[in-house]
């Protein structure tokens, strides 16, 4: 591995996760990308709260500003979970929706340079078989690198 994307939410999970990824990133000498997203209709509720923070205000904001919860969050969890090892990561933001989260992961993938993807896939048969949903199976069927999934049972 060259360079990793790490797809983040706001679960334990996910936190481990990116420990692994960072875990395995440090020992191979890589760099990771840490991927966090807003929906639409997220960014439009942050939007529409610095509209009334900027009315109250009588200031402007650029319209970026939405994005920042995602990137604090990332930037935390990092910062909680790889600072200390000795790699290289970078923050990745986007806004995506969730239909689209597949397509996303491949072209933020492609568009950062990287060669494997971390992900959490949740386990859906009564059986025990692991059934991954529609994204883990669009990224594993379809990016050309390695894909490590993390897989939970489904609440």
């Amino acid at each position: 591995m060259n360079r990793g994307l790490v797809v983040l939410d706001d679960t334990e999970t996910h936190r481990a996760l990116l420990e692994e990824a960072g875990a395995f990133a440090s020992s191979s000498d890589s760099e990771l990308v840490v991927l966090s997203y807003l929906t639409s209709e997220e960014v439009e509720s942050n939007l529409d709260t610095i509209e009334t923070i900027s009315e109250q205000e009588g200031t402007s904001y650029d319209s970026t500003v939405a994005l920042q919860p995602a990137e604090q969050f990332a930037s935390s969890m990092a910062a909680e979970t790889i600072a200390d090892l000795d790699l290289s990561y970078e923050i990745e933001t986007r806004v995506i929706d969730e239909d689209d989260l597949g397509d996303a992961i491949l072209e933020t993938a492609y568009d950062t340079d990287c060669d494997h993807v971390f992900l959490v896939g949740r386990k859906r048969s009564p059986t025990g078989k692991a059934i991954f949903g529609d994204v883990v199976q669009q990224v594993i069927l379809n990016f050309e690198g390695r894909v490590t999934v993390d897989v939970v049972d489904s609440a």
